[in-house]
């Protein structure tokens, strides 16, 4: 565990040191998120910050290549060549589309050669988390795995709408996840547990907690596309190889660890943002236009259309991430019958508050408005 504590620190320290430098070349370069109609900013942000996190997971990988304990994953030169070029597109990629916003068909071959260069570097996935059953075809596995990391990378792009959104619901996610795998791992293999997804993990929390103190509302500088990209693929790439580690786990091995974790686990985490990209492509097709065309209809624009604050909107989508992706991981060291009513009772306090103050709007609206006249009694 300290190893991976040394790169989350060692990360954090470097995104911390290198984004108010990307924020001056932002504003000196005239980088910036314009400011539209469904845009929750006022005023001209830069947005290069996600190089930033990308060059403060590169410093993080180049440590953890120093560290005895880490020399295991290291030692599959494939995959980590595979995550090297991957982060090599996601940089020329967004860093292409902070500059002269790329049409939408670019960006996606851009996540398709990012997702190729994870699966050809041997990180597949190779079991559906569906009752195991073994994914034969490696063309099959190849093209789950880019699915998998395309599909990621547009879940944290949607979810990135608001000041500090789309990083701190990475860092609770990727924090849950990290818990996660480390105790897999453990049960796996007691003597070494050295494992690429919490290595990943370790990474991505990092960058998140190195980013966020300069995300946070308000902001003075914006992820991008890099940091959208970046997050979506670490993410990806780390719930892939979770599925090759328990494809190789036997019953009894496994007897720590509930077996619907695996499936579980990852929803749980990305759920926020799964649920925000499956709702705007439903929508959006509904009413005939583009499932990547931009609108103003995504959960952060509700809460804020409904009466919150920036900051208490904000604060609201991370309190559901918490409970989602904390709730599921505390299924694995808590009794069921002590997580489920807690997490139940918390859900539904959650719902009250984000409930709340749109009801209230309503109805202040509707006394406002007063009683509608009879047609009669108007005469």
């Amino acid at each position: 565990m300290r190893a991976y504590l040394v790169l989350v620190v060692v990360t954090a320290l470097a995104c911390g040191a290198l984004t108010p430098l990307m924020r001056r070349i932002g504003l000196r370069a005239r980088v910036f998120t314009p400011v539209r109609q469904r845009d929750m900013h006022r005023r001209p942000i830069p947005k290069l910050g996600g190089v930033a996190m990308a060059a403060a997971v590169l410093v993080g990988l180049a440590v953890g290549g120093t560290v005895p304990f880490l020399q295991g994953i290291y030692a599959d030169d494939a995959a980590m060549v595979g995550l090297l070029v991957a982060v090599a597109v996601v940089l020329v990629v967004g860093i292409a589309d902070d500059l002269w916003d790329l049409r939408w068909w670019v960006k996606m071959a851009g996540q398709v050669c990012a997702g190729l260069a994870v699966a050809l570097g041997g990180i597949r996935i190779e079991a559906m988390p569906v009752g195991w059953i073994p994914v034969g075809s490696e063309a099959m596995q190849i093209a789950l795995t880019v699915l998998a990391v395309v599909l990621t990378m547009n879940a944290l792009n949607f979810v990135d709408g608001l000041d500090g959104l789309a990083a701190g619901v990475a860092l609770i996610g990727g924090s849950a996840f990290f818990v996660y795998s480390y105790l897999l791992t453990r049960t796996i293999n007691q003597f070494d547990y050295a494992n690429l997804a919490t290595l990943l993990m370790a990474l991505l929390v990092g960058a998140c907690l190195g980013f966020l103190p300069f995300n946070r509302f308000p902001a003075r500088i914006f992820m991008g596309e890099v940091g959208a990209m970046l997050l979506g693929l670490l993410m990806a790439a780390a719930a892939v190889a979770v599925t090759a580690d328990v494809n190789a786990l036997d019953g009894m091995r496994f007897r720590n660890v509930p077996a619907y974790m695996p499936i579980l686990l990852p929803i749980a985490v990305l759920a926020l943002p799964l649920l925000d990209l499956a709702l705007a492509v439903l929508r959006r097709t509904a009413r005939g236009a583009s499932p990547f065309s931009a609108d103003r209809g995504h959960l952060h624009h509700k809460l804020v259309d409904g009466g919150y604050t920036h900051a208490q909107a904000v604060w609201l989508l991370w309190l559901w991430a918490f409970l989602v992706a904390w709730g599921a991981v505390s299924l694995n060291f808590v009794d069921d019958m002590i997580v489920l009513p807690v997490l139940g009772l918390a859900l539904l306090g959650a719902g009250y508050l984000t409930l709340r103050t749109p009801v209230r709007r309503r109805r202040a609206g509707a006394s406002t408005a007063g009683p509608a006249l009879d047609p009669e009694e108007g005469a």
